[in-house]
């Protein structure tokens, strides 16, 4: 059975009048549940076990598409539904699984592009059990097997070199004109930029041990730069960083933690870097005013683009295959 390539759509490319300094991208990450972001806002999310199993939107933003859209994209997904539960029993006969197991497969599909619009990259990998299974290498058209059980992927992919093909015309051409259709249609939430509010607290262990705390909140897009410094150094020991964590209304927080002796307070500061920040922020622990964030302010003509990820999802369905465990297939790219 031949792979499945993606469905092309044709788009008008859309010129963004408002843009940010940086790269932006647009992901698919495939799993049980289909869930899409554009920047790092969710925006449409399908369920294969809802009972409507219909794309839904998730941000109000996309009510400018037509009914057309969603009846498409709500195919694409049980359509790879059904493909995803073929490779699922697949991958059981590749490595010699029971089916009363737990198993994962999780895809990632996508693009970035550069300020200006132009293709910067694209990734095609897939995942099995939490573990690298297979990737799309563009420039050589190839496939990169991760393990001996991916090597039976790979031969059978490599086999129909237009599959290759198709992948790559997706992920430099139809992808990227999704991506900026996207941004211009969100552009009033996704290329804002919304400067962190940041403050250094104190914090004494059992021991007697002391650490200090930089906390910045509250800033859009996610990307930030939380660094300590002693005596004006770069402090990368003894330093613990958390992930950014979204904030629960549309912003993010982040903290970055470092440890020291009894009495070196004064001689550490943070550093926050944002793109909504016309100058780093310099932090440090002020005992009278430990609890005093302060709020960083933004000059008009800060303009950065966002990096846009989309998220969507493949289920699982099974299907009668010949040979050992058939052949894994590809799900449609939306």
């Amino acid at each position: 059975m031949k792979p499945s390539l993606p469905s092309l759509f044709v788009l008008g490319v859309v010129a963004l009048t408002e843009t940010r300094a940086g790269s932006h991208s647009m992901r698919y990450f495939f799993t049980f549940i289909s869930v899409g972001y554009v920047d790092d806002q969710q925006f449409v999310r399908f369920d294969s076990s809802s009972e409507s199993q219909r794309l839904e939107l998730r941000a109000a933003w996309m009510d400018k598409v037509d009914e057309d859209y969603w009846e498409r994209q709500t195919q694409i997904s049980r359509r790879t539904a059904q493909i995803y539960g073929v490779n699922l029993e697949t991958l059981l006969g590749y490595y010699n699984q029971s089916r009363g197991g737990l198993h994962t497969l999780q895809r990632m599909l996508g693009c970035e592009v550069h300020p200006d619009g132009s293709f910067r990259k694209g990734f095609d990998q897939h995942a099995y059990d939490g573990h690298d299974y297979i990737a799309l290498d563009r420039e050589t058209l190839t496939w990169t097997a991760a393990d001996t059980g991916a090597e039976n992927t790979k031969r059978k992919w490599e086999a129909e070199r237009s599959f290759a093909e198709g992948q790559k015309a997706y992920l430099e051409e139809t992808c990227v004109q999704w991506l900026k259709k996207y941004l211009q249609m969100g552009k009033d939430v996704l290329l804002r930029t919304d400067p962190p509010s940041a403050r250094v607290s104190r914090h004494s262990g059992p021991d007697g041990e002391v650490s200090l705390r930089c906390r910045a909140q509250g800033f859009y897009p996610a990307e930030i730069s939380l660094t300590w410094l002693r005596d004006g150094e770069e402090q990368l020991q003894d330093t613990e960083f958390i992930e950014t964590r979204p904030g629960g209304d549309g912003t993010f927080q982040k903290w970055a933690a470092v440890a020291m002796a009894p009495g070196q307070e004064d001689r550490y500061s943070c550093r926050v870097q944002h793109e909504a920040l016309a100058q780093p922020l310099s932090l440090r622990w002020e005992p009278e005013a430990s609890s005093l964030w302060v709020i960083a302010g933004v000059t008009a003509g800060v303009l950065v683009m966002v990096t846009a990820v989309v998220a969507g999802a493949v289920i699982l369905r099974r299907r009668n295959s010949g040979g050992k465990g058939g052949a894994y297939v590809p799900a449609a790219g939306k």
